[in-house]
């Protein structure tokens, strides 16, 4: 593996376990903060606008190198989790979880154009897939580690952890990543050219609806296992890892089969997963042994679906668009987050607090990502190579 690729995937780890860990801790942190779980749920909200806000770095570094791009992304990731390691109030979290996600989008467009430009021909959507699964280890670890320490000693700590490790990746990623060119350059409106086609939107669409339904269920995971699985709240930060496991299988998965086949139609199968997944969260009675199987299952598709749209959307950037598409990626997938994690919790007032009822709001929402997945697959990669991509495997 190149260097590179893990210094990237250092970084995302970083960012992944900052944007997942209050799933983990929402209850400690509801606690410590004097709010209710649903009040809890701003928490996770307010880093997904910051991932928003954030993007508009991009607009106005489109002439910096991309390697010190990401190495300033790091600065930011490690201002913020200091912050929301300090934070002494409700709004004072706010603000330091905001701050935190600002670099998010940034980083990860920045991240998959560097792994797309350095990566072996044929090879781009694994490379690509590599550095997220950054991001799905911290699932598997982070947050499960994250979860541990807040039940036994206290969620501040993941936080300054986050913190100290945003620093070290810094050093990681001036040795390690190539200093390539810059995108070319065409101005703050060129690079949101690619923005007067129909397909990018499509995709944004997918993603935000997608992320939106399944985190109307995901950001209320934790109480999810301890009130309908039954789950000791001590057993929580397992059932985490088996998350971040699924994920990283998904991530990894999802990679594989975007080099071999259309990148919207390998999308559209990872999101047909979460929808099914969703359902059945609704309809199965609680146990322990299927909130730990529909635990895995949806967070294999969630992040199955993530190399192929991040893939789809540096590509339609190509011109000097690269950066702002893949960050409109992460934008659109935060965005989803902070309407999902809203819309969820409304669904728990409505419904006395009943932890099914989450998931049957963000079905609709899932299937509606995984037709418009069909959509362009169907509309827009018809005249791809993708047949002739679709080569055997080599074990």
């Amino acid at each position: 593996m190149k260097k590179s690729l893990i210094a990237l995937a250092s970084g995302a780890f970083a960012l992944g376990a900052a944007e997942f860990v209050m799933m983990g801790i929402l209850p400690q942190t509801a606690r410590d903060m004097r709010v209710t779980i649903p009040q809890a749920g701003h928490f996770i909200s307010s880093y997904a606008i910051g991932v928003c806000v954030g993007t508009l770095i991009l607009v106005f570094g489109r002439k910096a190198r991309p390697k010190y791009l990401i190495a300033s992304f790091m600065i930011l990731i490690a201002v913020g989790n200091g912050l929301s390691a300090l934070a002494g109030s409700a709004p004072m979290l706010l603000l330091a979880r905001f701050i935190a996600g600002l670099p998010h989008g940034a980083f990860f467009g920045t991240s998959a154009y560097i792994a797309r430009s350095t990566a072996d021909k044929g090879r781009e959507a694994q490379a690509v897939s590599i550095t997220i699964t950054g991001q799905t280890l911290a699932n598997m670890l982070g947050v499960p580690a994250g979860t541990f320490m807040a039940e036994n000693l206290s969620w501040r700590l993941a936080f300054t952890i986050l913190a100290l490790w945003g620093a070290a990746t810094i050093i990681l990623v001036i040795r390690w990543v190539p200093d390539i060119p810059p995108v070319p350059d065409r101005g703050i409106k060129g690079q949101f050219h690619f923005l007067r086609r129909r397909g990018p939107w499509v995709v944004l669409a997918a993603v935000f609806v997608g992320n939106a339904g399944i985190f109307c269920w995901w950001s209320y995971i934790s109480p999810w296992l301890t009130h309908v699985g039954g789950w000791d709240l001590g057993r929580v930060s397992l059932l985490m890892m088996l998350a971040g496991f699924g994920m990283v299988v998904g991530g990894l998965a999802g990679g594989a089969l975007c080099d071999r086949w259309k990148h919207a139609g390998t999308a559209a199968l990872g999101q047909l997963l979460a929808s099914l997944g969703l359902l059945l969260v609704f309809f199965l009675p609680g146990s322990r042994a299927v909130t730990a199987i529909l635990t895995f299952l949806i967070a294999f598709s969630l992040f199955f679906v993530s190399t192929p749209q991040q893939v789809l959307m540096v590509e339609v950037g190509e011109g000097g668009g690269e950066l702002i598409a893949g960050a409109a990626t992460q934008v659109a997938f935060n965005f989803g987050n902070a309407v999902g994690s809203t819309l969820g919790g409304m669904a728990l007032n409505a419904s006395g607090m009943d932890y099914h009822y989450p998931a049957l709001a963000g079905t609709p929402l899932a299937l509606a990502a995984f037709a418009l997945l069909v959509f362009y697959s169907w509309r827009c990669e018809t005249d791809t190579d993708a047949l002739n991509r679709l080569h055997p495997i080599n074990l």
